[in-house]
């Protein structure tokens, strides 16, 4: 009696009353009814009107703003008409080094101030007007590149001298080596086509001699320049290709590599039925063996520097770290906090190994459930694929949000310093179907060009509104996925514990069940618990948004104040996290509202604060060596075979033939994680919902045989319980 004592925990009537005995309790409860319907009906509205939301940003919007680059008319090219010409080129390249950002610029929908047109491919060479085609009976046709012109123009059969289509910026007067980077010919980087003795001599920029002109085109493709804001010192574009031609080679590798991962993980999961004890034990004494390391190693650390007379007066404040390691007292700090965390941990393991136990108990039990109910393992797909539908509906619809609206043209003298150029009207709009410059007889550089989109009208108005609405949505749409996930295998383990004779008792397909009994009955309890996340989530974006907004502007005070702020919010999301996964495997239990199933399942585990705390940490610990394994070693795997060091033999695949072969052992590496994180996840649910199963069998039953123990009888037996035999005769 004494030992049931000791090993128990007792109960504190703060925190409510154990539960009582129900004699027809066989496990979650099949006859239910609906719960938390206010927040399932305001749920369901939210899901309509973002639906609606995203309906009207697909009639509205375009995302070929984004996608695709547009000429000085806002035609679109690589598409339509242009759809042989996916590139544009800037007739004078010069003057958007000296604008706004041009890649930005056309994302927003604004232009360079220089007419711009689809091309096939962008300029190679550097090219200049010859001076013979301004002489009296030369043909123009002989001196310009049709190609590089303004469509509606031809070079053929023209009347236009020169002169006149060079201020009417019909055709360039000039062009530079260019590359096509997402669509716009912009000067490259890379190479030496901008050496200064790659340029011929004859090419100088109008009103500039050679030296003004090298200057020129040193400022637009140098640093700061047009072509450093768009590229960021590489080709997207070639070095993109170049990632998608080594997919397109080892795409069957990167897969049998993630199948590999997915087997091990499986495996690892099912094993610990067997490998449990073995493993947590040698993690321990791991952990403990760590300690002492430190320790034996910062006093021969601290004894080495016997002689040393430096101290931290004399040191100061420095950043230099390696100098405080040459202080001898920091070594003694180093010591007493180890000794201290050591004795500490020797203790705990000392006064808790019986809980220790339990917990190991448990995992053993959880393995032992996968192995009863495999699909359990593949719920994750099923939870991916829902996220992926989330994460793809937002993007989407943020996409056509941000370019919505019809565009709007206006009258724009390409060459401003003409003369009879100032009738042009600030703001004056124009359609370019039906623009001619002979309206402008004494500026004929007048040009109906792209400006921007129009923002008027009820919806373009609150395309803002519209946007905070779309990510509030998104979040509880996904917060929400995830709490189903939770409830659908809360509910499954928990048919596992409360079946008394297993696996007779375990109800035909427990998992299908459990998500139907979720999405029939519980949708409004699952809204609420996402949105009470989903709201605290909202502070933590705000908080982030405000803080790198006045980053520049805050004090240390004001820093301080907004680090605390987002630590505590921090921890209240992770609280929340928490309680929102104990409230959902008491839902999936016994079929109550979110608030009523919180607070009992909060009270549970407060009622058993040691035994929480001791599981957590030593699953914690587990399921991060289970990962590390799995990803470690199928890392290492991927390296070792996609650097070249692992020959296959019977295969025809080649490392040499790959670009950058790191970029498959990534998405191999980073995938694995993605797999063991989905398998794990199972993993830990079942050990949360077993463990609540298990202090509800404590405080329920007391092995009489009106009242028996659903517990494995390792747990029993650890306990010192065992149910008693009926009676007879």
């Amino acid at each position: 009696m004494g030992r049931n004592k000791q090993e128990e925990e007792q109960n504190n009537p703060e925190y409510g009353e154990p539960t009582q005995f129900d004699p027809t309790f066989t496990g979650p409860i099949h006859n239910r009814s609906c719960t938390d319907i206010i927040c399932c009906v305001l749920f369901m509205l939210v899901i309509a009107g973002y639906i609606v939301v995203g309906i009207l940003a697909w009639l509205y919007g375009d995302p070929r703003h984004v996608l695709y680059p547009r000429n000085s008319t806002g035609m679109f090219c690589g598409v339509g008409q242009n759809k042989d010409k996916p590139n544009v080129m800037y007739f004078d390249i010069l003057k958007c080094a000296t604008s706004t950002n041009v890649m930005a610029s056309a994302l927003q929908g604004l232009q360079c101030p220089t007419t711009q047109v689809c091309v096939k491919s962008c300029p190679s060479e550097f090219w200049m007007l010859s001076p013979l085609a301004y002489l009296p009976n030369a043909k123009p046709a002989n001196y310009f590149n049709q190609e590089y012109c303004v469509p509606s123009f031809q070079l053929q059969g023209t009347q236009y001298s020169a002169m006149d289509i060079v201020n009417k910026e019909l055709c360039p007067l000039f062009y530079m080596p260019t590359t096509s980077v997402l669509g716009r010919c912009l000067p490259s980087l890379g190479g030496n086509a901008y050496n200064p003795s790659n340029i011929p001599t004859n090419f100088t920029l109008p009103g500039l001699n050679v030296n003004q002109t090298l200057a020129a085109i040193r400022n637009a493709t140098g640093a700061g320049g047009v072509t450093n804001d768009v590229t960021n010192s590489f080709n997207i574009k070639d070095v993109g290709l170049r990632i998608f031609e080594d997919f397109a080679k080892s795409w069957q590798w990167i897969v049998a590599g993630l199948v590999i991962a997915m087997v091990v993980s499986v495996l690892f999961l099912i094993l610990l039925r067997f490998t449990a004890p073995v493993l947590i034990w040698v993690l321990i004494v791991g952990v403990l063996a760590v300690g002492a390391f430190g320790i034996w190693y910062c006093y021969n650390e601290y004894m080495s520097l016997a002689n040393s007379s430096l101290t931290f007066n004399n040191v100061g404040l420095t950043p230099n770290v390696q100098v405080y390691l040459q202080v001898r007292d920091t070594w003694l700090a180093f010591l007493i906090i180890l000794s201290i965390v050591e004795a500490i941990l020797l203790l705990a393991l000392i006064f808790l190994r019986t809980r220790i136990l339990i917990a190991i108990a448990l995992i053993q039990e959880t393995s032992k459930a996968l192995g009863h109910m495999m699909s359990t393992l593949f719920y994750p797909i099923v939870t991916f694929v829902l996220l992926l539908v989330c994460v793809s509906y937002w993007g989407i619809t943020a996409l056509y949000l941000a370019t919505s609206g019809a565009p709007i043209y206006k009258v724009v003298a390409m060459n401003s310093g003409q003369a009879g150029c100032s009738i042009i009207r600030a703001n004056q709009t124009c359609d370019p179907e039906t623009f001619n410059t002979t309206q402008y007889p004494t500026c004929p550089s007048a040009r109906c060009i792209f400006i921007n989109y129009n923002t008027e009208g009820l919806f373009q108005r609150n395309l803002f509104n519209l946007q905070i609405y779309n990510v509030i949505a998104f979040l509880w749409c996904v917060n929400f996925v995830i709490a189903l996930g939770h409830c659908t295998l809360a509910g499954t383990f928990a048919s596992y514990y409360w079946a008394f004779s297993k696996p007779a008792d375990i109800p035909t397909f427990p998992l299908i069940q459990s998500f139907m009994r979720a999405l029939r009955y519980h949708v409004g309890s699952l809204a609420f618990g996402a949105l009470i996340l989903t709201l605290v989530q909202l502070v933590r974006i705000i908080l982030e948004y405000l803080d790198h907004k006045f980053k520049e502007a805050q004090n240390p005070c004001t820093r301080f104040i907004m680090c605390c702020l987002k630590c505590c919010f921090w921890c209240l999301e992770k609280f929340i996290k928490f309680l929102n996964r104990n409230a959902y495997i008491m839902i999936a239990i016994y079929g109550k509202n979110f608030c009523v199933s919180a607070k009992n399942a909060f009270s549970l585990l407060m009622r058993n604060i040691i035994r929480v705390v001791v599981l957590d940490k030593v699953t914690d610990l587990l399921l991060f060596f289970g990962k590390l394994l799995v990803v470690g070693g199928i890392g290492v795997l991927a390296f070792f075979f996609f650097s070249g060091r692992i020959q296959t033999p019977g295969t025809t695949f080649e490392t040499a033939a790959l670009n950058y072969y790191w970029m498959p052992i990534i998405t191999v590496v980073f995938g694995a994680y993605l797999i063991a994180h989905g398998f794990f996840s199972v993993y830990n649910m079942g050990v949360d919902t077993l463990f609540l199963c298990f202090l509800e069998d404590l405080e329920r039953n007391d092995g009489s045989p009106q009242k028996p123990y659903f517990m494995s009888k390792n747990l029993m037996k650890i306990l010192n319980k065992k149910n008693k035999p009926a009676k007879t005769g």
